[in-house]
């Protein structure tokens, strides 16, 4: 048997027993984190261009507006009491500069909202760490989260892993991600397939929306 330096990466995980699919559930929710301009305009420090991320998630979200499917926007953003006392910002203190109030705590304004969709603010990584972001959605009955936003190896991944130790099936659509480099995006998106989520082209999730939107309800 080959060692683990001469086997495959694939080799490797098919091996461990990951990667299975988890598929799609019948009731679903959109999460939206951290998609401000503080993380998709390169004019901020903590910011990358993101414009492709933005415009199909904007799809996403009209989709579920039309829909009545839930939508969830996360903002990371600190008061100055915050950013200096959150172990966190000791380590990526670059943040701190995601101050509340300010512009880069703004939602890029190329993403539609709507008066129903729910917007929560967040002081850590995981849209679910210390918000009210797991309770509205188990009480809308989501057992599908398609999580969109910024950044891919960051708050989406802990949103992510979150997600699925909180009993919902998370859906991530490759084309709605993104991250201030190449290398940490991909890494991301690989861990998550194998571990996390089902990483799906972005068409696949507008084909589920529509069958979604289709299928008669009960109740």
């Amino acid at each position: 048997m080959p060692d683990r330096a001469e086997r495959s990466v694939r080799e490797i995980y098919d091996g461990a027993g990951f990667g299975a699919t988890l598929g799609w559930g019948s009731t679903p929710a959109l999460l939206v984190v951290d998609l401000t301009r503080g993380f998709t305009d390169p004019a901020f420090a903590t910011g990358a261009d993101l414009t492709e991320v933005v415009g199909h998630t904007a799809e996403l979200v009209d989709l579920a507006h039309d829909g009545g499917i839930p939508v969830v926007y996360t903002i990371l953003e600190f008061s100055r009491a915050e950013a200096g006392s959150l172990a966190w910002l000791r380590k990526a203190p670059g943040l701190a500069s995601l101050e509340r109030g300010s512009a880069a705590v703004e939602l890029d304004p190329r993403l539609p909202r709507a008066d129903s969709d729910l917007v929560v603010s967040k002081v850590a990584a995981s849209a679910f760490h210390g918000t009210h972001v797991a309770a509205a959605l188990t009480a809308l009955g989501v057992d599908t989260l398609i999580v969109c936003g910024a950044t891919t190896s960051g708050c989406v991944r802990a949103s992510v892993v979150d997600a699925i130790q909180c009993g919902f099936l998370p859906v991530v659509p490759r084309e709605c991600v993104g991250d201030r480099a190449q290398g940490p995006h991909d890494a991301a998106l690989f861990d998550l397939q194998e571990k996390y989520a089902d990483v799906v082209d972005v068409d696949a999730v507008c084909t589920y929306l529509a069958d979604n939107l289709a299928r008669p309800r009960v109740g």
